[in-house]
């Protein structure tokens, strides 16, 4: 399924982002990337394979620079509401809706003067059986 992918796509699409959006983990350098995080789930599962999923995923920017963080996560927090669609290249999944769980907030803040803030998400797709 390439969900992540196309979704790490849609927010390299906004004007303007400070960063480009990685899948994976924060790195030792600044750095904006988008997860997996605990509590996906299947909602509905049809004799056909195809399922009902409500997935989420965690958006983290990590930068010496709090206005940095904060001129990205705010920007993808604002556009992410405005989407009304993500389209698969594969035809793995079709979008319902992206919903945010938490807007972004602090998480981190350490010695070395480097700020963690994190932007929560919940996306509901409907996955097809390969």
């Amino acid at each position: 399924m390439d969900f992540l992918d196309r979704l790490v796509d849609k927010v390299n699409e906004i004007d303007g982002l400070p960063i480009r959006c990685e899948p994976g983990y924060l790195g030792e350098a600044e750095s904006f990337v988008v997860y997996p995080i605990p509590g996906s789930r299947v909602v509905n599962e049809y004799f056909s394979g195809v399922k009902d999923q409500q997935l989420n995923y965690e958006f983290a920017m990590k930068s010496k620079v709090p206005g940095n963080i904060h001129s990205t996560l705010w920007v993808v927090q604002n556009a992410l509401e405005q989407i009304d669609n993500i389209e698969s290249n594969d035809g793995s999944f079709e979008f319902d809706e992206l919903i945010i769980t938490n807007k972004p907030f602090i998480n981190q803040a350490d010695s070395q003067g480097w700020f963690v803030f994190l932007l929560d998400i919940q996306a509901k797709i409907t996955t097809f059986k390969e």
